[in-house]
């Protein structure tokens, strides 16, 4: 009885935690089809009759905040630098767990070290350095994502390599393969679960990046939180809070896909990132 009370309790804090977190949302939603008058006024009533805006704001969001190439940018740049990560990252967790001496032991802690550093702390110094190597453009973003994508990613990929046995990687030694054939034909195949978790957990985060991109790539170039975030800004602090609505909406639903398509792989891959050899 008492199992079945604390089940019932807990199955109604989630069922609380889930609507407060889904309300925003809804709420965001629901105004993204409001005429701009009425958002601020009765932001929580239901777009009815002289309310309802239609597709208007969409239509306005698109053809004023260049949100389709801003699109398209971030598209790249997620695609680009989560591919980025996850191959380079789950080459150096190999090195560190198959390679071990003190140079490796350091840069596991480095990594390791790097996932706790605040991103104000370094982005002045960051945006100097990268400013200095040429890398404030579409393509050179994908490389400073993956630094600082890379500690994460690095713990979790050390953390399941530790649990993959040796005597695969021996075998495909001993049937003639190259460290560089051995990990891409049998490891990387196994890291699977995780790989799938890193990919979610970094793409939803350089989706929704605003900072990174405003300062590395400025106005010029516009990722879709720039984008939405500049375009809907009118004259004197006025914001068109329709199109800005709208704007939300049609960038969220992509991750949103993404998330819902793969959410099933990030327990497994999370477990699996925390197993200690």
């Amino acid at each position: 009885m008492k199992n079945k009370t604390e089940e019932n309790a807990t199955s109604l804090t989630l069922v609380v935690l889930s609507v407060l977190f889904l309300i925003p949302i809804a709420l965001v939603i629901l105004n993204s089809f409001k005429s701009r008058l009425f958002i601020s006024s009765n932001p929580f009533a239901l777009p009815r009759h002289e309310m309802f805006a239609g597709l208007t704001n969409y239509i306005n969001g698109l053809s004023t905040s260049g949100f389709f190439l801003a699109f398209l940018r971030s598209v790249f740049i997620t695609l680009a630098s989560v591919g980025l990560i996850l191959v380079c990252t789950s080459m150096t967790s190999w090195f560190i767990v198959r390679v071990k001496n003190r140079f490796t032991k350091w840069l596991y802690y480095l990594f390791a070290f790097s996932m706790i550093v605040p991103f104000q702390m370094v982005m002045y110094t960051m945006t100097y350095i990268v400013n200095l190597l040429n890398f404030d453009n579409v393509v050179g973003i994908n490389f400073v994502y993956l630094g600082f994508g890379a500690g994460l990613s690095v713990f979790m990929f050390a953390g399941f390599i530790k649990s993959v046995p040796m005597d695969i990687e021996e075998a495909a030694e001993i049937d003639g393969c190259s460290p560089l054939q051995t990990f891409f034909l049998v490891v990387f195949p196994v890291l699977k679960p995780t790989a799938i978790t890193v990919a979610i957990l970094n793409a939803m985060w350089i989706w929704n990046d605003y900072l990174l991109p405003y300062l590395v790539l400025g106005t010029d170039s516009k990722t879709v939180p720039v984008a939405i975030q500049i375009a809907m800004q009118g004259a004197y602090g006025a914001t068109d809070y329709g199109g800005f609505m709208a704007m939300l909406v049609l960038a969220i639903i992509p991750i949103i896909a993404f998330y819902l398509f793969a959410q099933k792989y990030i327990i497994s891959g999370v477990i699996s990132g925390a197993v200690k050899g």
